[in-house]
């Protein structure tokens, strides 16, 4: 990793780790909504999701990082479960995704620290 890749990877990480905790916290909301509500709700996530989906694919471009490619298919699989209709159920994949990310975040973070640059 050099100076470059790893100052993406911090900075998609941070992006993406946004993402994944907004998708969760509307997740969660999703039970107080009204039956009319729901499925606007549910679209206006799973757009959330596509794009955080978009920006891992983009995360492993500018990073070179295999890591990000762990990411995706959880990313998916918590869609899949979206779109079947147990939406509150995917929040245990989008853990796992926010676990996986805040370790490369961690890891790009250190090492601009011992570069001095954080």
């Amino acid at each position: 990793m050099n100076e470059s890749e790893a100052i993406m990877a911090f900075t998609e990480s941070e992006k993406v780790k946004t993402g994944i905790i907004w998708a969760s916290q509307a997740l969660e909301l999703l039970g107080g909504l009204t039956q009319p509500e729901r499925p606007g709700a549910e679209k206006t996530i799973r757009m959330k999701m596509d794009m955080m989906i978009q920006e891992v694919r983009l995360a492993r471009r500018v990073t070179g990082d295999p890591a990000w490619d762990e990411i995706e298919p959880i990313l998916d699989q918590a869609t899949v479960m979206m779109r079947s209709g147990v939406a509150p159920e995917s929040v245990v994949h989008l853990t796992r995704a926010l676990s996986r990310v805040t370790s490369i975040g961690h890891r790009s973070m250190s090492f601009l620290k011992e570069k001095g640059l954080l």
